[in-house]
């Protein structure tokens, strides 16, 4: 450029007119200032996008920080139940294959039951909003991963509620369900992820350990003897336990095997029976769970509804025809153990502070307590045929203990999720 002016100073000194060098100046300047604008146009352009992508983003960002804080420092378990029929159910369990493929015991619909509003309460902690469910994020959190559910028939109920909750996102032609003996599985092939079911009502070995002959009369169990079943879920990168319900009847601990001659036999009472069994539990995670990838759960007490003089029916009645939650926020059931949750609770702690173990406890106890309207009460198959008597009390034959389902373990499942998802 320098040279192109001394050429045009050059021809003006040899006599070229003044106004060829003042025409050229003028171009050359307006080449100059074209550009500075072009220019300072497009650092304006570039800076007014940066602070709008900002604007766009930084809200955002904040918002998912402080929902992040709010929900580390929120006790979920503690709210109310609130009628929702706008989001509420979280699924048509009509249309799930898995509750009436897998268990009759939780199609109340299917099975007669007519007063729908069970369905469409949801659950609203005191101190904060739960995310929202979402089916996709929840497969996506578990791509490539094995979640295992491990306990009793409750337990199931739970296991089935998810899979109920996650069906819709799963084509059909992508999902596959095996039997394997006491080991139910959900294969959702599209995300390479596993949703298992292991019957183990009391985790540790027993006489009641086949899923589908479990009625014996006289309960044993091995106490400390729990690697028949552990071996079914050691790979698991998310395990959520249970075992409460088999404890509270008469059991017999068994010192030895089941095939030994010299065995012994002793009843030791159900707390101390149950914090042995607990024990050999946690010690089996302190050995072998592996700390970098496993999530370990411990749902709590299902309550059962069998007494109805306690929330103000008659003596001898139950769930049997109930229509509405519990009203009464210091409602507590005779039937939930609260020793038995502290001695969870203690194993939990124990796991967390010593082991090294990532434990939660799920503490649905006092929110499923106000449900006693959720069970399947009379609106289930039934294995046997039924008597007279039985006929002419339903509430004879009410189940009080399972919950139907879309229903309460619904949100059991969506505590877990948040814990998945967020914290």
């Amino acid at each position: 450029m320098m040279a192109y002016f001394n050429k045009l100073k050059t021809e003006k000194m040899n006599g070229r007119p003044l106004l060829f060098w003042s025409s050229w100046n003028n171009k050359v300047m307006g080449i100059q200032l074209t550009i500075q604008l072009l220019v300072a146009l497009i650092t304006a352009v570039l800076v007014i996008t940066t602070l709008s992508l900002s604007r766009a983003i930084r809200p955002k960002e904040i918002g998912e920080k402080i929902q992040l804080n709010s929900l580390s420092r929120c006790n979920f378990f503690s709210g109310k139940w609130v009628f929702d029929n706008q989001s509420r159910p979280l699924y048509n369990g009509s249309n799930c294959s898995f509750i009436s493929f897998l268990d009759d015991g939780m199609a109340c619909q299917n099975y007669g039951r007519k007063d729908l509003d069970y369905l469409y309460w949801k659950w609203q902690p005191h101190d904060c909003d739960l995310p929202k469910f979402n089916a996709t994020a929840m497969l996506e959190k578990l791509r490539n991963k094995r979640l295992v559910y491990v306990g009793d028939s409750l337990n199931r109920n739970q296991w089935v509620s998810l899979v109920c909750m996650l069906e819709s996102s799963i084509h059909t032609h992508l999902k596959q369900v095996h039997f394997n003996g006491s080991l139910v599985t959900l294969k959702a092939i599209e995300y390479n992820a596993t949703i298992d079911f292991y019957w183990a009502p009391l985790l540790v070995e027993s006489n009641c350990d086949d899923a589908w002959y479990h009625r014996v009369k006289d309960r044993v169990l091995r106490v400390d003897s729990i690697e028949k079943h552990a071996r079914f879920w050691e790979d698991a990168d998310v395990l959520v336990f249970n075992s409460y319900l088999w404890w509270r009847l008469d059991l017999t601990v068994l010192w030895g095997s089941f095939e030994s001659a010299d065995a012994k036999y002793e009843q030791l009472g159900m707390l101390r029976t149950y914090e042995l069994g607990l024990q050999t539990w946690a010690d089996w995670l302190d050995t072998h769970v592996n700390r970098t990838k496993t999530r370990v759960f411990f749902v709590s007490m299902s309550p059962t509804h069998s007494r109805g003089e306690e929330w103000g029916k008659a003596e001898g009645e139950n769930c049997y025809n109930e229509t509405e939650p519990i009203s009464n926020t210091e409602y507590w059931g005779s039937e939930s153990s609260p020793g038995m949750m502290r001695l969870v609770d203690a194993a939990i702690k124990k796991l967390n502070e010593k082991s090294g173990v990532k434990a939660d406890l799920l503490n649905i106890t006092q929110l499923s307590e106000y449900r006693k309207e959720a069970h399947p009460s009379i609106y289930r198959k039934h294995w046997d045929p039924l008597t007279k008597e039985q006929l002419e009390n339903p509430s004879s034959y009410a189940d009080c203990t399972h919950w139907c389902l879309p229903g309460v373990p619904d949100v059991w499942n969506h505590f877990l999720y948040v814990y998945l998802l967020y914290l």
